[in-house]
């Protein structure tokens, strides 16, 4: 065990595959930083992981969805990568909106212009072509690789 290690993260996030095989991204500029992952977050307390990922999508996307089922939950030890006492674990769920997307889809990655925390793009990557190198964290690239390997 890690001694240095005294929280968890848990992170929450949703795989939305459309019919072209192509899975929505979320492009962030967040604590200074670039990052390419999929659309989710934080673990709230008094919240379970469903209930997590149903308000983050409402949050960034102001649309409802549906669960299809639970994908993927890391199965191993992960510190956190911008937090030095925490572990991360983060549970992984197939959605899909219960309407057509009502928000901006981007053609390429972090349509924003300013480097301003907080500031958020999506776009619909071809899972098929989509360089898992482009994610910024080491468990989403495990959740894309399992997802392309469900999907192709």
């Amino acid at each position: 065990m890690n001694n240095e290690i005294k929280h968890f993260n848990l992170r929450v996030y949703g795989l939305l595959v459309n019919d072209k095989k192509e899975v929505l991204i979320s492009d962030e500029y967040v604590l200074d930083t670039f990052m390419t992952k999929f659309p989710g977050g934080g673990l709230e307390f008094g919240e379970g992981p469903e209930d997590c990922i149903k308000r983050e999508y409402m949050e960034e996307f102001g649309q409802e969805i549906k669960i299809l089922e639970h994908f993927y939950t890391t199965g191993f030890f992960q510190k956190a990568l911008y937090f030095s006492d925490h572990q991360l674990i983060s549970i992984y769920y197939l959605v899909n909106f219960l309407s057509e997307p009502q928000f901006h889809i981007s053609s390429k990655a972090f349509d924003f212009p300013d480097k301003i925390n907080g500031n958020q793009s999506f776009r619909w990557v071809n899972i098929r072509e989509f360089n898992v190198k482009e994610l910024k964290f080491p468990i989403d690239r495990i959740a894309f690789k399992m997802l392309k390997e469900r999907f192709l």
